[in-house]
């Protein structure tokens, strides 16, 4: 293990180094805090400030790091009251509004933190922000004087007073409650969702008495717990009050003169409507905006380090978004407006007068701020503080080796702690922690699985396992800290930040349809859906889809029966209703039910056939495959397990896997197809990758390679990329067995193509694959597994898989930080599609323009 030692002297020489090149101003700097450290310092910190009657603030780069370092203070320390204060999930000068999620949260620490400072009991508190939130104007304390409603189980409840207090303070009303900051009333039952509150609750009235206050699953609509009181604040960060709307008209001219008639920012606020984007005029409402540091008089700040560079970036940016949109102003009130691509940015509805930056931004925090260092202190200087921590270890250079035995590695490491420190592996989820369980069983290294930081032993037991979501370990006098990706290698993903809810058939179907879309109910045939309405029946109401029929008939399908319902999916243009009580739905019924049972023949004859062929049983042991799995950079959603689950156990029988994969792109499909192509030449059989596209072809070939790193198995492409020479030797390879597996476009359907003992066969995105090559295809796939992967399956392989001829797996659940989709309709405006790609880029996401 000489490597390794050398490997720490280096490591600790390079931290002296940096140390020596941090800020001169370093009597405001804690040293020896690397991630993680940090937060134990932090929770320290707030001990120590409760009894002074203050808290600590920390800044981090961005709201990743909020999250990460909220785990781990969470799990630290669970006593400490952890605020969190994002920034808007939009960009500055934006034309959108930022999402409601992230302003009920914002406008609840805001809330919380007005509420503290008339609080007579003493809790260690922290709140997190990050660098873009602290750097933008808040509203003023002002703002939540008389703003709160509180009620209680047996009080009364005036519904007019509660009504009124909602509207007025942002809560929009809806048919069925999904987002902050909504509500609905049904005679007696009042939902809402508080900003505060991580599930909305169900307020249930008799007459003007709270019978009972349930929070409820806004998915399913379902009860989830009983709760005895609730508190309501603002939901958004401004109200359209009277008194608001005036002082933003009186402001809006001081500061742009002359409106304009297609102004239609103005025309909304002066109507009492919300406008989207509006949020960005924010210094209009109000006499003066206040900053997060204005409701904490009593704090100590602390940011991340290199979280000074970052903020000075983005006050540029700030100044650069705002240079962008007044320089479109100019040139439209020049009359010589920006043209690209032919379009006219001054078109009806795009003007946009953009409020000088200092008035919503800070470029100056204007106090003494606590910087993180993960460094040493250099000897003989003046600083803050020691946080006494150091970078943990990293067995990148073990795995490096050709004959890695990382855990061998692992057990000489942990012998070597102190006497007294804790010795701890972060795993990165529940199954990732169930892998390691078992790798840590077949190298015979004794561990404890730690629920709580209380519960990690000191010295009974080799290693405790905890779940954190820390990338990189560290050591302290007291702890040797370890994560899954310093041992196994780079995990990218992140824990999801809410808990996963079901798919429910409501929220899937109701809301993609709209108001004239055509629909077939399953006993009456082709209607169109013309809303939602609230019936009353038996003395009890009901939420229903209204759908009307030939001869303005009407049906009304309780939202509870929505699986009576389908769109329909012919060509709207040609559409005809039936009529309700009709014959020609029925008989249209009958048609199509003897056309299906005749397929249905057609394809028993297929699945018979296919169930006489023999295939081998390929399968691996638990820890091999768990080896493997643990090189997945990512989390494995759910479906994506159960995928890989059901393609594992396809292989394992002798009868030939005839399996289809459907998932949107980015959903992990690859990732089942690297499972099942490891068992596959585990197994000793060869593998075959077929893509459509030599672009595709040669992606699958270099992350195949990656994965496949140091595992001994050899990997070959053969597709019009690769030279004659080249394909002549893989061509070889695949006859004497030599290659295992090969990733290739229709060039592997060639005659001179004979595989040694082909096992697998993974054909991605069929649909795009000619008819002649989808002859040879069925040739190549003759008695061999086959796994199909496609994010739009053709018709009759999306029919072969519903009827069962082939098996399917959907991949439903998206990926971490996968968001859900905004629409927005606007005019053609460079600036907006500048900050669209921004802001995707700045959050770390794909686009495609």
């Amino acid at each position: 293990m000489d490597s390794a030692q050398n490997l720490e002297k280096i490591r600790e020489t390079e931290e002296e180094t940096q140390s020596a090149v941090v800020s001169s101003d370093t009597h405001n700097t804690v040293f020896g805090a690397p991630e993680g450290v940090d937060a134990l310092w932090l929770v320290q910190k707030a001990r120590d400030l409760m009894r002074e009657d203050s808290v600590v603030v920390h800044i981090a780069l961005d709201d990743v790091r909020i999250q990460t370092l909220k785990s781990c203070i969470t799990f630290f320390a669970p006593e400490i009251e952890v605020l969190v204060f994002p920034a808007w999930d939009c960009l500055p000068y934006d034309r959108v509004s930022p999402s409601k999620d992230v302003v009920a949260q914002r406008v609840a620490t805001l809330a919380r933190l007005v509420e503290i400072a008339d609080e007579a009991k003493r809790v260690p508190r922290i709140v997190l922000t990050s660098v873009n939130a602290v750097s933008q104007k808040v509203p003023p304390r002002s703002f939540f004087d008389g703003a709160s409603f509180s009620a209680k189980i047996g009080g009364s409840l005036d519904q007019d007073r509660l009504q009124q207090f909602l509207t007025s303070n942002g809560y929009e009303r809806v048919q069925t409650v999904r987002e902050h900051g909504e509500f609905a009333v049904r005679g007696g039952i009042i939902d809402l969702f508080p900003p505060e509150n991580e599930e909305p609750i169900r307020i249930d009235l008799f007459g003007d008495e709270i019978e009972s206050i349930r929070s409820f699953d806004p998915a399913e609509q379902t009860t989830t717990g009983k709760i005895d009181h609730f508190s309501l604040t603002p939901v958004s960060e401004f109200i359209l009050t009277p008194e608001a709307i005036e002082r933003f008209r009186t402001g809006y001219r001081a500061a742009f003169g002359m409106v304009r008639t297609d102004d239609m920012l103005y025309e909304a606020v002066s109507d009492g409507r919300r406008y989207n984007g509006a949020e960005h005029w924010l210094p209009l409402f109000y006499e003066h905006l206040e900053t997060l540091h204005d409701y904490l008089p009593k704090s100590l700040t602390v940011q991340d380090a290199h979280a000074s560079h970052a903020y000075d970036e983005r006050v540029t940016q700030i100044k650069d978004f705002y240079e962008a949109r007044k320089t479109l102003v100019q040139a439209q009130q020049a009359k010589k407006p920006a043209k690209t691509k032919g379009q006219d940015v001054s078109l009806s509805g795009s003007i946009y007068n953009p409020l000088p930056w200092q008035d919503l931004y800070i470029d100056d925090l204007g106090r003494d701020i606590v910087t993180f260092s993960p460094f040493k202190a250099a000897e003989g200087i003046t600083l803050y503080d020691d946080a006494g921590g150091k970078g943990g270890r990293d067995f990148a250079d073990i795995r490096a080796l050709p004959d890695a035995d990382v855990f061998g590695a692992l057990k000489e490491h942990i012998s070597q702690r102190r006497q007294g420190q804790k010795c701890v592996l972060c795993c990165y989820s529940d199954g990732s922690k169930e892998r390691i369980k078992i790798l840590l069983k077949n190298n015979k290294i004794i561990f404890s699985d730690a629920q709580k930081f209380t519960n990690i032993s000191k010295g009974n037991q080799d290693i405790s396992l905890i779940i954190l979501p820390l990338e990189k370990g560290f050591e302290t006098a007291e702890l040797m800290l370890m994560t899954e990706q310093d041992l196994l290698g780079d995990r990218l993903a992140r824990a999801s930040k809410t808990k996963k809810r079901k798919a429910d058939n409501f929220i899937r179907e109701v809301s993609s349809l709209s108001e004239g879309d055509y629909v077939v109910h399953v006993d009456f045939g082709i209607g169109r859906f013309v809303g939602l309405e609230t019936l009353e029946a038996a003395g009890v109401l009901h939420d229903c889809l209204k759908i009307v029929y030939a001869g303005d008939d009407r049906l009304f399908v309780p939202v509870e029966n929505i699986e009576m319902l389908s769109r329909f999916g012919g060509e709207e243009a040609i559409v005809q209703l039936d009529k309700l009580g009709g014959a020609g739905w029925q008989a249209r019924k009958a048609r199509v039910k003897k056309n299906l049972m005749e397929m249905a023949e057609e394809l028993l004859k297929i699945a018979a056939a296919r169930a006489l062929k023999k295939a081998d049983s390929l399968h691996v042991s638990e820890s091999v495959h768990n080896e493997f799995a643990a090189r997945f950079p990512y989390h494995e959603t759910e479906d994506q397990l159960r995928a890989i689950q059901d393609t594992l156990e396809d292989m394992g029988k002798t009868t030939p896997m005839d399996r289809l994969i459907c998932g949107d792109v980015g959903f992990g499909k690859t990732e089942i197809a690297l499972r099942a192509a490891f068992v596959a030449s585990m197994s000793g059989e060869q593998v075959a990758i077929v893509a459509p596209t030599t672009l595709l072809a040669r992606q699958h070939y270099q992350g195949f390679l990656k994965r496949f790193e140091g595992m001994g198995i050899r990997i070959a492409q053969l597709s019009r990329m690769v030279s004659a020479a080249e394909a002549k030797q893989v061509k070889e390879g695949l006859r004497d067995g030599s290659v295992q597996i090969v990733i290739g476009t229709h060039a592997l359907f060639s005659k001179d193509v004979k595989f040694n003992n082909l096992g697998l066969v993974i054909v991605d995105e069929e649909q795009r694959f000619g008819v002649k090559q989808k002859e040879a295809l069925k040739a190549l796939k003759e008695n061999v597994h086959v796994l199909t992967l496609t994010a739009t399956p053709i018709p009759r392989t999306l029919q072969m898989s519903l009827t069962g001829v082939k098996e399917m797996s959907i991949i439903a659940t998206p990926p971490v930080d996968r968001l859900a989709i905004r629409t927005f309709v606007l005019p053609y405006d460079p600036v907006v599609i500048r900050e669209a790609l921004l802001r995707e880029h700045y959050r770390g996401g794909q686009s495609f323009y």
